[in-house]
């Protein structure tokens, strides 16, 4: 009888300690740290949203394309690097193309977006910068490199009717500098560019 009572009594504090395990770290830390994030990080505690006349546009921190209905990129846009996550940019569908450096498909497709971004762009091959290039691990970086980003800037003033000195303006006013100022590389968020570049007036 008393091992009874002893298993019943260990299964009732077992249940106890649980329950009050689950109510701290299943409902109250949550709940408190979605709280913290809603205050003192609101921004960022709700997706990085960007909005544009009320209507949200996309995240800073999800890259999108610039590209009609058949996948043409748009060349009064700025244009991000290229997207191997579901048809390109599916935030349901992050990958990269997990393919090796020396794999034979991996550099046929590099080679050809070389010569594409080329032209787009009506660059020398040689000039265009590996992001152009390459796709991102999660298939959905929202930043180019600076360096992609000046090599557009020439396209996107003669589509826009726009003096290219201004548009260049644009883009080094859009540059982000390191993390805490050495982590990382300088980039360009391709949203926020495109945005503060419909502003701009000819």
């Amino acid at each position: 009888m008393s091992s009874s009572r002893s298993s019943l009594r260990t299964a009732g504090v077992a249940l106890r300690a649980m329950a009050v395990i689950t109510v701290v770290l299943g409902l109250a830390y949550p709940l408190a740290l979605t709280g913290i994030g809603q205050l003192a990080f609101p921004a960022q505690a709700n997706g990085s949203t960007v909005e544009l006349d009320g209507k949200t546009v996309g995240s800073t921190l999800i890259g999108q394309s610039f590209s009609d209905a058949d996948g043409n990129p748009l060349p009064e846009w700025f244009q991000p690097r290229p997207s191997a996550a579901g048809d390109g940019y599916d935030a349901g569908a992050s990958s990269g193309s997990n393919l090796g450096p020396e794999n034979p498909d991996l550099i046929a497709a590099i080679e050809e977006r070389r010569d594409q971004v080329a032209e787009f762009n009506d660059v020398d091959p040689g000039a265009v910068p590996v992001d152009a290039l390459t796709t991102s691990a999660s298939g959905l970086d929202p930043h180019i490199s600076p360096e992609y980003a000046r090599l557009q800037v020439a396209r996107v003033a003669e589509e826009r009717g726009l003096p290219e000195d201004d548009v260049a303006a644009l883009v080094e006013d859009s540059v982000q500098n390191r993390n805490v100022g050495f982590l990382g590389e300088p980039t360009v968020n391709v949203l926020e560019l495109n945005i503060a570049l419909d502003g701009l007036k000819g």
